[in-house]
This record gives C-alpha cells, sequence and structure tokens, in this order.
C-alpha cells in the first residue's frame, strides 16, 4: 500500500488506474487552460504568517456552511461522471462525506440518480442543478430532490453554454465509453477499472435516462444534452427556480461583484465564488484573486464560498482567512475516488483535514472563526491592477 501524504499522491494512482478519457475529463480546462492552471497556481502567491507560543491546545476545525454544522468548512463539489471514475461514484464519495460530516453535492448530470444516493445514505446531501430548456424536467428534477430530502440546491449559473474542452473532444467522450479501437486498447490497462463497472447497474446518466421524454437509452442522450442548456437563464428565472425550490439556493458560478450584488438581490442563502473549476471562460480570473472584491461588494450580507483550485488542506485555509465561509473540492476528491473508490475520498478529506489542522496551529489559532488576513501575507499587487 502507497504512503499517502498529500493529494498528488491520490493523483498518481489514478492516472493508473481510471480509463485516460476520465482522467483527462476531470483534469483539463478550456481551451488553453490558462484559467484552469491559474486557479491553483494563484494559491502560491498568498504567504502564511507563522506565530509561536500561542497555547495550541483544543483546536478544532469545525465550521458552519448555510447553517449545517460542518467537520471543517469544506464541502464536496458538484462533478458529472463521478460515477464513470470509479463504480458507483457518487455514492460512495456521499458515504466517504457523512462519515466525515462534511455536504456532499450531487450533480444533475451524475451517473448514479438522486435516489440511488440517497437510497445508500443516511443524512441528507445537496443537489446541484443545470437548468434545461426542458422546465417539465427541470420541475421534475426538483420534485425528486425535494422528495430525497436534500437540503440545499446549488444552482449553477456559468453553464448556459457548454465552454470547449479539447481533450473531451479528442476522446470522443461518453458514459457508458463507446468502444472505439483507441478505447480499446485504453481499456485493455484498466481492466481492475472494467470489472468494477461490470458490478454494477450505474453507468449511464441516471438522473435523465428514463426521466425525459423520448430518451430511453444512451444513443439519444447527447443530442439532447448537447440542445438542453438554457442559454436564456436570467435572474428572473432564478429567482422563480428559488421561489420552485422553497429551501436553502446557493448560486454557483459567481466571478463578478455585480453579479454577486444580484445573487444577495434574489435572496440566495449563499454564492459560491468559482469560475467552473477553469472549465468554462478560459482567461477568466482565478477565484481566489476575485473574492476580495466580491467580499467587498456584498460584505456579511450572504454568505460567501469558494470553488475552483483547492487541492490542499492549507489551500482552504488561505480562502477563510481571506473571508470565505467555506470551500470545495472537486478534483481533489475525485482524485481518491478513482485510486481507491470511497477509501480514496475518505483519504484525500484526511489529508485536507490534517494540512488545515496543522497549518492553522501554526498560524497560532486554534479555531476556524480566528483565522482572517492576520494570517496572511498577501502580495500587494496580488489581485492586480485591471481596467
Amino acid at each position: 500500500m502507497a504512503v499517502i501524504t498529500e493529494i498528488k499522491d491520490l493523483k498518481r494512482i489514478y492516472e493508473r488506474r481510471v480509463p485516460r478519457m476520465f482522467y483527462d475529463y476531470a483534469e483539463s480546462g478550456s481551451w488553453t487552460e490558462q484559467t484552469f492552471r491559474e486557479n491553483t497556481s494563484d494559491f502560491d502567491q498568498l504567504r502564511l504568517r507563522q506565530r509561536v507560543a500561542v497555547d495550541m491546545t483544543g483546536r478544532s476545525t469545525t465550521s458552519e456552511m448555510i447553517g449545517q454544522e460542518v467537520a471543517m468548512p469544506v464541502a464536496l463539489a458538484p462533478v458529472g461522471l463521478t460515477g464513470m471514475q470509479h463504480a458507483d461514484g457518487e455514492i460512495k464519495a456521499a458515504k466517504a462525506a457523512e462519515e466525515f460530516d462534511v455536504p456532499f453535492t450531487l450533480s444533475t448530470m451524475s451517473i448514479c440518480s438522486i435516489e440511488a444516493v440517497a437510497e445508500k445514505t443516511s443524512k441528507p446531501f445537496w443537489f446541484q442543478l443545470y437548468t434545461m430548456k426542458d422546465e417539465g424536467y427541470v420541475r421534475r428534477l426538483i420534485e425528486r430532490a425535494k422528495a430525497a430530502k436534500c437540503s440545499a440546491l446549488v444552482i449553477t449559473l456559468d453553464l448556459q453554454i457548454l465552454g470547449q474542452r479539447h481533450k473531451d473532444l479528442k476522446n470522443g467522450l461518453s458514459a457508458p465509453p463507446k468502444l472505439t479501437p483507441k478505447t480499446i486498447v485504453n481499456l485493455m490497462t484498466k481492466w481492475t477499472w472494467g470489472l468494477q463497472m461490470l458490478g454494477t447497474k450505474n453507468r449511464e446518466f441516471g438522473n435523465i435516462v428514463g426521466h425525459v421524454d423520448g430518451i430511453s437509452d444512451t444513443s439519444q442522450l447527447g443530442a439532447w444534452t448537447a440542445e438542453q442548456f438554457d442559454p436564456s437563464l436570467d435572474w428572473g428565472k432564478i429567482a422563480k427556480i428559488k421561489e420552485m425550490w422553497g429551501g436553502k439556493v446557493i448560486l454557483k458560478g459567481i466571478l463578478d461583484a455585480e453579479d454577486a450584488k444580484m445573487a444577495l438581490k434574489v435572496g440566495a442563502d449563499a454564492i459560491i465564488v468559482s469560475n467552473h473549476g477553469g472549465r468554462q471562460l478560459d482567461g477568466a480570473m482565478s477565484s481566489i484573486k476575485m473574492l476580495p472584491s466580491i467580499l467587498d461588494a456584498v460584505g456579511d450580507q450572504i454568505e460567501v464560498h469558494l470553488d475552483s483550485g483547492i487541492r490542499s488542506g492549507q489551500d482552504v485555509l488561505k480562502a477563510v482567512a481571506m473571508g470565505a465561509k467555506g470551500t470545495y473540492i472537486g478534483r481533489a476528491y475525485i482524485y481518491g475516488l478513482g485510486a481507491m473508490g470511497q477509501a480514496g475520498v475518505s483519504k484525500a478529506l484526511e489529508v485536507i483535514h490534517k494540512e488545515l489542522d496543522i497549518s492553522m496551529a501554526l498560524c497560532g489559532k486554534r479555531k476556524i472563526s480566528e483565522l482572517d488576513q492576520d494570517v496572511l501575507l498577501v502580495p500587494k499587487d496580488f489581485t492586480g491592477d485591471w481596467r
């Protein structure tokens, strides 16, 4: 058994065990991948302020996200095709999150359905919604999430039009994978993954197949999905979805102070500063660099979370110290899932928690609530002088 000390260790195992098209799906961004790279590299510009002779006993990383107590200010982000990274991937990730006491967010584009995840878990999870042109389908999806007792609706705002990801097109990404000569050659080296997938019935988009008129199998799914993301989504529609849901709403994909103000106006419970992991608008600023201006715009009037670029507990610490009330990990837990299944997700959470706890202590802080910019050394030009 390899000794796992950092998320990169899980990533190395993940790359060996998962088919190339699904590895590339997770480990890529749109166009030149500039934003994808800067989401992580911009965290490196922030330094931590070491403090000594401070009583470090009795530390706690517990916090709250939208009123829910969490073991640390980290949630599992919604990731499409998670069930292709490992058999029953969404179920395994949700169970690991539940055991660790952090939120799990199920994607609309999941392989395991809302009902399948709810059946195998005992605590409410969050559900992420992509708005589609088929309003009847969206209403049914929301009702299914309510019936499963999902405790929050995460509405993604930055995928009205799908950004181009070169690797997905070149790999012919599909679920399940199409058996082309190139795919077959790659799958022959991933026999453990194949045996696991043969042992589950969850191999299609569980929230779509069987729930949309005229879509009974994957042969019709590609065309339907490509046409269904709603380019006409606006704040009025968001307000209607919020009313339809009737519970806590988190708006994901905010990267501009003016949009943060609009989210506040429609009554969202929280916003997620996110650029979709660098998978949509390439050339956009990193989430961590946009966080300060968004916090300046909305203050403490709405809970502000951060997604995109988190790969360590120190990244979590830096985001929270900058003012975020919570963070999301996507690729970090996917690496663990693809590497070791549920145990790998648990390991990813353990690694991040340990890094957060020790780094917080060495900064002289014992509670998440004590973290502020006092623990950071921020370059004077960190956010840039843009015109």
